[in-house]
């Protein structure tokens, strides 16, 4: 049995739960919820939505290029 991959939030999809939705146009999606249906449908970009897995990744990304900038040292006014 294949573990599918929610389209939206990246969530592994156990045989048997979810939903397939399938387009005009032959395009297949998986749904862990209707949570993530719901927001798919909306319109809704799931890198910008906070609880997806692509959000947690983009922020744990922007924090680590936080850190790793030097910090800029302010020169003494005479």
């Amino acid at each position: 049995m294949d573990i599918k991959k929610c389209s939206f939030c990246g969530n592994p999809i156990e045989p048997g739960t979810g939903k397939m939705l399938v387009r005009n146009d032959g395009s297949i999606y998986f749904f862990c919820s209707s949570k993530c249906e719901n927001n798919m449908a909306l319109g809704r970009i799931a890198r910008k939505t906070k609880w997806t897995k692509q959000a947690k990744a983009k922020k744990i990304e922007s924090e680590t290029k936080k850190k790793a900038k030097p910090k800029k040292v302010k020169k003494a006014k005479k």
